[in-house]
């Protein structure tokens, strides 16, 4: 009778043990689609267009009533066109890291940046908390081309929103009055290469400044152009010793289908929502979110409760 009574108490308590692990499994799975939340980080060259970008984006969204917050990351930033819900000014700015190390702008704007990196589990996670889990974030950084393509400082940060439930997407803006002939693209492409295995995100090109372009015919043939267009282009434009050079080029801009580039023109609204949704794809915005547990039916019927 003693050893039959040990079986049962053995048996409820590993039914007991089997269901707290299914609701703890069951707890993890549901806080991780309602945690789930949405950032693009913009980045580009300085004067690309990312801060009248995320302007545009703001009225675009005011527009549609759609919630979204301007988060500016660029420390050496003065006047906003937006409405800015978090300010890394806030932590750092480069006036006064020139000041205490008597060092240049630049100098000083990687120092802010380094100095952003080591306060990501106090500061951003404090600021971070002020969101609600489905909130929708839009990073507008600083236009120096070594943070986003050298110095790891926002390959870190990005980690660090993944790990806080965020789908990220790098969004890469570049001048289309720069873009002017088939070598300036190519360099052009080559940047936005570099950021993409830098920061191993999802990305989207953009052709920023469109409205403010007189003559297009020229960049139409930029916008989704064949790599074999672009190499006999190339081959026009430099000389014979180069063409080895070229072709390695062209097969790596084509092998990581960097060749596509998606116009922006600020006066028009649907330029402006179709952008928008070429990167609510990258992120998966607004799909509905589904709660996965393997087996979980077999488990169940393991409980006579």
């Amino acid at each position: 009778t003693t050893l039959e009574e040990k079986r049962r108490v053995q048996e409820r308590e590993s039914k007991e043990d089997l269901a707290y692990q299914l609701i703890h499994h069951l707890s993890l799975c549901v806080r991780e689609v309602d945690t789930m939340r949405y950032a693009q980080l913009v980045i580009g060259l300085a004067g690309s267009g990312k801060s009248t970008y995320c302007s545009s984006l703001n009225q675009h969204c005011e527009t549609i009533r759609r919630t979204m917050h301007i988060v500016n990351l660029d420390p050496a930033a003065e006047v906003f066109n937006y409405p800015v819900a978090m300010d890394i000014r806030e932590l750092v700015s480069v006036d006064v890291v020139m000041k205490e190390l008597k060092c240049g702008p630049n100098a000083a704007l990687i120092r802010c940046m380094e100095y952003l990196e080591d306060s990501l589990y106090n500061w951003l996670d404090e600021e971070l908390e002020n969101f609600t889990d489905d909130d929708y974030l839009v990073f507008d950084c600083p236009g120096q081309i070594e943070i986003f393509t050298h110095v790891p400082v926002l390959k870190n940060f990005v980690e660090h929103l993944k790990k806080n439930g965020f789908n990220v997407c790098a969004v890469y803006l570049l001048d289309s009055q720069f873009v002017t002939d088939i070598t300036k693209f190519i360099s052009g492409c080559m940047v936005s290469l570099s950021a993409m295995i830098q920061l191993e995100l999802p990305h989207v090109n953009i052709l920023s400044k469109m409205d403010l372009l007189q003559d297009k015919s020229n960049i139409e043939e930029f916008l989704d152009a064949e790599p074999r267009t672009i190499l006999a282009g190339l081959d026009q434009r430099m000389a014979p010793q180069f063409a080895k050079l070229n072709k390695a080029l062209i097969e790596l801009v084509e092998q990581y289908s960097m060749v596509r580039f998606t116009p922006l023109d600020l006066r028009k609204e649907r330029s402006i929502q179709y952008v928008l949704s070429e990167i609510d794809k990258c992120i998966q915005f607004g799909e509905d979110a589904q709660v996965k547990i393997r087996e979980l039916d077999e488990d169940m019927d393991q409980l006579e409760l």
